[in-house]
């Protein structure tokens, strides 16, 4: 079957780190991963040195670009940072991806200032979802600021020196008044969140996948993922829910049956619907599919032919 995409296996991907060297420790990477993720410095080797070189390669071309195109115009213009999307499931481990990538591309020598966003501080306030009735839909598309998005990446193109991103909260499950991120023209910015690489079917219309400059979707078969979101609700019942100021505090008090069983439900009811109805469908959207396998190692890599 004829594909747009070249796949490799972990062995033919890993070859093309080449002489790319590792620069992260055990230490960097136990602060980089998630909750209930195992990623091994043998991951970041094989996968992630790969892709950074890849990237790096992307980057380099762009930049090029820029310097072309300047002396044609004989004005000097400021450099456009270089956006990364990066889009998958809930609990696939695409927050963990974004952190390592960030911290390896920023090692390189020509693009050192490497910012990350994600979607959830575009997130409508609760007080507005709970008045839209949206509160069982946050992450859906329909739940984010889709104009505050779109402003803000279109800045970032714009190549303006500071522009604010909201802050939000996993604690208090919410936006926080009056706190924000400012990011002061990068030389990369990586855009990081459920529904970026997603389309609608207004054809006249500017989207967030249209700022992108590379894109990536971090896959895994749905059973994997359901199983690996029920392990993390499990360890943040016993972790950051024990806080009594957590949105969630609640839930600590629940017995591990009880746990999982709620689990299944938010994952069948709500993050499985948001799945299959608006992420996975945009998949084929990338640049470059990472599917994982069990222990969130991944499997193979699907690169788009250029």
């Amino acid at each position: 079957m004829l594909s747009p995409f070249v796949t490799f296996n972990r062995e033919e991907w890993s070859r093309l780190r080449a002489a790319t060297p590792l620069t992260l420790t055990q230490q960097d990477l136990d602060e980089l991963r998630g909750y209930n993720e195992e990623i091994s410095l043998k991951e970041v080797e094989e996968i992630y040195l790969p892709l950074s070189r890849l990237i790096n390669l992307y980057v380099t071309k762009s930049q090029d670009l820029f310097r072309i195109t300047d002396t044609f115009l004989e004005k000097p213009d400021k450099k456009v940072p270089f956006v990364i999307g990066i889009a998958g499931s809930v609990a696939v481990g695409k927050s963990t991806t974004a952190r390592i990538l960030q911290a390896l591309l920023s090692r390189w020598p020509h693009h050192p200032n490497v910012a990350l966003v994600t979607t959830d501080g575009f997130l409508y306030p609760n007080k507005i979802l709970e008045e839209r009735n949206l509160m069982l839909r946050k992450g859906f598309p329909e739940s984010y600021d889709q104009k505050k998005v779109l402003n803000f990446l279109a800045a970032i193109k714009s190549g303006e020196e500071e522009v604010v991103a909201p802050t939000y909260s996993h604690l208090r499950y919410d936006i926080v008044p009056g706190e924000e991120i400012i990011v002061k023209h990068p030389d990369i910015l990586i855009f990081e969140g459920l529904n970026v690489l997603q389309r609608g079917d207004d054809a006249s219309r500017v989207f967030v996948s249209d700022f992108f400059d590379f894109s990536i979707y971090v896959d895994a078969d749905v059973r994997q993922l359901q199983a690996w979101f029920i392990s993390r609700f499990l360890k943040l019942k016993d972790t950051a829910f024990q806080n009594p100021e957590s949105y969630f505090h609640n839930f600590s008090k629940l017995t591990t049956e009880e746990a999982k069983k709620f689990g299944r439900e938010v994952w069948r009811d709500i993050n499985l619907v948001n799945l299959k109805q608006n992420i996975r469908p945009t998949m084929d959207r990338a640049q470059l599919i990472l599917h994982k396998g069990k222990d969130h190692a991944v499997k193979n890599v699907r690169l788009r032919k250029l």
